[in-house]
């Protein structure tokens, strides 16, 4: 049996990875949460490491830099009012980068995302960040609906386990499978944040 191929592939429509020379850097909800929260994230530093590099990188160049962050429920997940919303020591804006903030997973539902990546002028999108079933899928999924090219770092992205069922699915099959469904027909997926250094 052949190997398949992508929706991307079979349509005509695939594009070549965005280079940070020609995109947007996109952080989504590099938050403590995912540190300390109800909700820690399995391989959360070495995804943070990931990030920090593709953030150096694009601090070098001047490459435009937009942070998300979701402001949660007070005293719960995401608490916007205490640590665990606030954006991780590793991945914080430095001055002058700008800060989306969302209430959804999609980051363009209810925010002026659309009209600040118009502003910056770049249809190519680099994305990473947490949880890639949620946040991540739901962000890059819109971009299509918006035009956007996205480029997703598959080491820069996380997510955690879930239960199904009886079952569990561990977050390693969960974030495969995710970034896969991703690949078919919404992004180009690059292994790792040398690929794009």
């Amino acid at each position: 049996m052949s190997r398949p191929l992508t929706l991307l592939q079979i349509t005509g429509r695939s594009y070549a990875p965005a280079t940070l020379q020609n995109a947007c850097l996109i952080i989504i909800d590099a938050q403590g949460e995912y540190r300390s929260g109800v909700v820690p994230l399995p391989g959360l530093d070495a995804t943070l490491g990931e990030i920090a590099s593709l953030l150096a990188a694009a601090r070098a160049i001047g490459t435009p830099i937009v942070h998300v962050k979701h402001l949660g429920v007070p005293d719960s997940f995401l608490d916007p009012r205490g640590p665990r919303g606030q954006f991780l020591p590793e991945a914080a804006p430095h001055p002058g980068e700008q800060i989306v903030e969302k209430r959804l997973p999609n980051a363009f539902a209810g925010t002026d995302l659309h009209d600040r990546l118009q502003a910056i002028g770049r249809l190519d999108l680099i994305i990473c960040g947490f949880m890639t079933h949620s946040s991540i899928s739901t962000t890059v999924r819109a971009c299509k609906d918006y035009g956007y090219r996205c480029t997703l770092v598959d080491t820069a992205c996380a997510t955690r386990d879930l239960p199904y069922g009886d079952s569990v699915i561990s977050a390693v099959d969960l974030h495969r499978v995710e970034m896969a469904a991703l690949a078919d027909n919404f992004a180009v997926v690059l292994p790792n944040a040398a690929a794009l250094i």
